[in-house]
């Protein structure tokens, strides 16, 4: 995913600085005119939290082998745990974890926690931006994306976003990122699906309010008429939205104390807004510090920067989980953790590790599949200093299993979502209460369609058939580059509804999208090409 953005895919937040023209403007939430829908959702009204550990985490030093244990000490002598001091885990043997996982160990044996092996994709990067764009988006490592996974999740579950939005079926965010500006895992086809929540340095929410009349300053007519009308647009979804969050956020609820640290404060926010009555199904919390190439470890090998690291991460999400279970909410979350790439086998001259391929994800939660998934990696004692752990599991397999098992999408809409991979589906998630159709049909009737093809997918050609208001109409095509390939209407029409074919001449198959604009009123739609 490209760096350098349209504005139009700026995040709806609380505190997001948006550039026009060289003015810093900034979208913050004003406004009461919705509440939150506090105890009205069903059981599989599931929320999916997932946990960044930026700068690569160090899975040897995480999930520790101990039937190869000889041969990592062989390669890693100077950063190695003491084998007595690896934390066992119930129904195994040759798995345990770090010293000072505690809280997950105890997770783990209590049944709650899944540890997938050596997952990741098949020709690594090593870039922390790119292969942070590459787990964010989805993509092979040499296709680029300018959308990412969650976004597309969103923007097919919840059409027409954000001119239809809030509605009386979805009134929250779609997804909340607690602190940070937009993260590329939510960009939609034409804007960041998430909102963006700021937290002051003592880590609590701060209220702000919209800053200036941009209509008024610039003008209808202005140089820059449809970016202030899609500002206005993201303006009165800010507002409205902000009124929901301090809802959930203020409703009276009793937590755990955590611990005084960045990640269980931020935990602690999620709990108390989806236990405050917030329908919104993916939150994103986030840890930095994991790139350990030096000084990972002491002299006494259990403790040091990287021990620190998981401990906070174990402590955290355990008291997360316990709080989850006291508010009455335990069975609808699920957490993840992920990072951009693990590190190398071998240990460096400076008591540290570098950039590397495949290493252990964790999900957390009472409806997970608990165990382990894969077998322990093998470690060559030769090992040298390129060397990396093989991929066993695609990352974005685990993305499927947890968009079909969890989340409740359809098969065939999966693929289309994780991008025509057809990656497998693995037992991570127990997925009994399920229900597709209750939730997701209702989603899809809480916008007005205002464009749509069919067949799609298609192979060779499809009908477009939209409905405009009236006056000028455009409606265009974009390739997954967000690059756009086809003009289809750019005229002026009577208010009606109107149909298009579309020619594929020689496409390759994937994920295209169209585009309808309607005077201030725009919708992005995928549309798939099939062969």
């Amino acid at each position: 995913m490209k760096r350098r953005v349209f504005i139009k895919r700026a995040v709806p937040a609380v505190g997001v600085p948006l550039i026009l023209n060289g003015l810093n403007i900034n979208a913050f939430g004003e406004g009461m005119q919705f509440a939150s829908l506090a105890g009205m959702y069903g059981s599989n009204d599931h929320v999916l939290v997932l946990i960044e550990l930026s700068g690569g985490n160090d899975g040897l030093n995480m999930v520790i082998p101990l039937d190869q244990y000889d041969g990592i000490s062989a390669v890693r002598s100077n950063i190695m745990i003491k084998e007595k001091s690896v934390l066992p885990l119930d129904g195994t043997s040759t798995l345990g974890l770090h010293p000072s996982m505690g809280g997950i160990q105890q997770m783990y044996n209590e049944g709650n926690v899944k540890i997938v092996q050596s997952v990741g994709y098949p020709k690594p990067n090593f870039s922390h931006f790119r292969a942070t764009d590459i787990w964010s988006s989805a993509s092979d490592s040499d296709t680029y994306l300018n959308t990412g996974w969650v976004g597309r999740y969103l923007n097919f579950e919840y059409p027409n976003f954000p001119a239809d939005y809030p509605n009386t079926t979805m009134p929250d965010p779609l997804a909340i990122q607690i602190g940070g500006v937009s993260d590329p895992v939510f960009m939609g086809p034409s804007i960041n699906m998430a909102y963006s929540l700021l937290l002051d340095q003592n880590n609590e929410v701060q209220n702000y309010t919209f800053l200036g009349n941009i209509q008024d300053q610039y003008g209808i007519e202005g140089p820059y008429k449809k970016e202030l009308e899609f500002l206005r647009v993201v303006k009165k979804n800010t507002n409205s939205y902000g009124t929901s969050v301090k809802n959930a956020y203020d409703a009276p609820s009793t937590q755990l104390t955590y611990p005084d640290t960045s990640l269980a404060k931020q935990l602690k926010i999620v709990a108390k807004l989806i236990a405050g009555g917030l329908k919104t199904k993916v939150y994103w919390v986030s840890m930095s510090g994991f790139d350990t190439h030096s000084l990972q470890v002491e002299a006494d090998t259990s403790k040091g920067k990287h021990a620190t690291l998981l401990g906070t991460l174990s402590d955290a999400v355990k008291v997360f989980h316990d709080d989850l279970q006291q508010l009455g909410v335990g069975d609808r979350v699920m957490s993840m953790t992920y990072s951009e790439f693990g590190r190398r086998i071998i240990a460096n001259a400076s008591s540290g590790t570098d950039h590397g391929a495949a290493a252990p994800l964790l999900l957390m939660g009472n409806k997970v599949i608990s165990g382990i998934l894969g077998d322990n990696p093998i470690v060559s004692p030769t090992a040298t200093v390129n060397d990396n752990l093989p991929m066993q599991y695609d990352f974005r397999s685990v993305y499927a299993s947890v968009l079909q098992d969890w989340l409740c999408v359809p098969q065939h809409d999966v693929d289309n979502i994780i991008l025509l991979k057809n990656f497998q589906t693995l037992p991570l998630i127990q997925n009994d209460d399920c229900i597709p159709s209750s939730i997701h049909d209702q989603n899809q009737l809480a916008g007005i369609n205002l464009i749509q093809a069919y067949p799609n997918p298609f192979t060779t050609r499809t009908t477009i058939e939209f409905t405009t208001a009236g006056f000028h109409t455009l409606v265009e095509v974009f390739n997954p580059f967000g690059q756009q390939i086809k003009t289809l209407v750019d005229a002026n029409f009577e208010a009606g509804t109107y149909r298009v074919d579309f020619e594929n001449e020689g496409l390759p198959s994937g994920m295209y999208y169209l585009r309808f604009q309607n005077g201030v009123v725009q919708q992005v739609k995928p549309l798939v090409i099939a062969k």
